[in-house]
């Protein structure tokens, strides 16, 4: 009996000369690897606004340009994960790139900043599923907390069916959410333009009493959650087809662009209609009410806002098991996190990541603001580390393309 409900919900053993059909192609690598990343939208302009509103609405000005600051770091990691994608072809991100540039040590640091990161990875983007769900049926703000839970149950049974099913899923909703990201964006921009907008929105450049850098950079922490799965890709290599190394780096550059696209767009509307975050009701449900109304496409971008940052877990069960078999490989890590399961997917690691990111649900309440500041140690941690490392790689080794860089220094160009 217990075999047979295995086989249904996982699927049939697949053998090892299989292994290739799972890889994936960038369609599907998009998808599987880029939905955590995109489906950050939905809630880093609101982390954000959270922490200037402490200083009342007129501080909310200030989300612009620190908006700015975390596209212009979006725009620096994309382009340095592009170049480890190329010097680190067989994955492992932060991890693979710390461990060879600076020292096993500081290698070991950011493996376990990345698996604290896609831990918290699971657990923010299921209590945001729910946040999106609450927000259009707030008879349902009191499971949170087992709606989250169903959600991580739901994907990892997909993951252990397989990577490229997982992916095939995932295809439609990650490609739905960015069409809807982008009709909100649109439809605000037309009624700001067309002068619909009658919200009171707080004077940009206004002074603001109590201000300090601390609470700045403070809010830039919190919008950077808009950065997490950034470095997914780049730890993914080995799931990509042939020629994996540039599939992966043209992936993450669309990645790149779409997710710096729908950042700064969600983060100008905000702005522009002078919206303030709730306790519950999430600014993505503020502004498509806003621009809308509560009709059919509001609960449209509401429901595939939901589905995207339930799925974009997927992300880290991608890239968790990956990185932990790497680290069990270096012998720092058990050796259970080695094995394959039937599907051929590092099942142990799989649902290591479902147990404790379920954990952190529950003694959090299910409230994405009680996890965000746990962030920190999972993004800027592996984030600095592996930009250290890819510094220090490029001044000793000094590649060709550093060459002609420093070529065009010396001559004035």
């Amino acid at each position: 009996m217990v075999n047979r409900l295995k086989r249904f919900l996982i699927g049939r053993p697949m053998k090892s000369h299989e292994l290739a059909e799972a890889k994936l192609s960038k369609l599907k690598a998009l998808a599987v690897l880029s939905s955590d990343a995109l489906s950050s939208v939905a809630y880093g302009t609101e982390q954000i606004l959270l922490v200037l509103v402490t200083l009342g609405t007129v501080a909310l000005w200030y989300s612009i340009p620190i908006s700015f600051a975390v596209l212009g770091l979006l725009t620096i990691l994309i382009l340095s994960y592009r170049q480890t994608i190329y010097a680190y072809p067989m994955g492992g991100g932060a991890y693979i790139v710390a461990k060879d540039n600076l020292g096993t040590p500081v290698g070991l640091v950011a493996g376990g900043s990345l698996l604290v990161d896609y831990i918290l990875t699971v657990a923010v983007s299921t209590s945001a599923a729910t946040d999106a769900i609450t927000s259009a049926f707030p008879v349902l703000h009191e499971h949170r907390v087992i709606i989250a839970l169903l959600m991580i149950l739901t994907v990892t049974i997909l993951n252990l069916r397989g990577i490229t099913e997982s992916a095939t899923i995932l295809m439609y909703p990650v490609y739905l959410f960015v069409v809807a990201v982008f009709i909100l964006i649109i439809g605000g921009a037309y009624q700001w333009m067309a002068g619909n907008v009658h919200a009171h929105t707080p004077t940009y450049g206004a002074a603001v009493p109590g201000i300090t850098l601390f609470l700045l950079l403070r809010a830039f922490s919190s919008g950077c959650s808009a950065l997490t799965g950034v470095e997914a890709v780049s730890n993914a290599i080995p799931n990509f087809r042939d020629p994996a190394p540039r599939n992966a780096a043209r992936t993450l550059i669309m990645m790149g662009v779409i997710l710096g696209i729908m950042f700064m767009g969600i983060s100008l509307l905000a702005y522009a209609f002078g919206i303030a975050p709730r306790a519950n009701e999430t600014v993505i449900s503020q502004i498509a009410s806003t621009v809308f109304g509560r009709g059919v496409i509001y609960y449209f971008i509401q429901a595939v806002t939901a589905l995207i940052l339930f799925l974009a877990a997927n992300t880290a069960f991608a890239a968790f098991p990956l990185l932990a078999f790497m680290l069990a490989k270096d012998r720092f890590l058990p050796n259970m996190f080695m094995v394959r399961g039937d599907r051929l997917g590092f099942s142990n690691g799989i649902i290591f990541l479902a147990v404790l990111s379920a954990f952190l649900i529950i003694i959090s309440g299910g409230y994405t603001e009680n996890l965000i500041p746990l962030y920190a140690v999972g993004v800027f941690i592996p984030f600095t580390l592996s930009q250290a490392g890819m510094m220090k790689r490029w001044i000793t080794k000094k590649p060709a393309g550093c060459l002609r860089l420093l070529s065009l220094i010396r001559s004035g160009c």
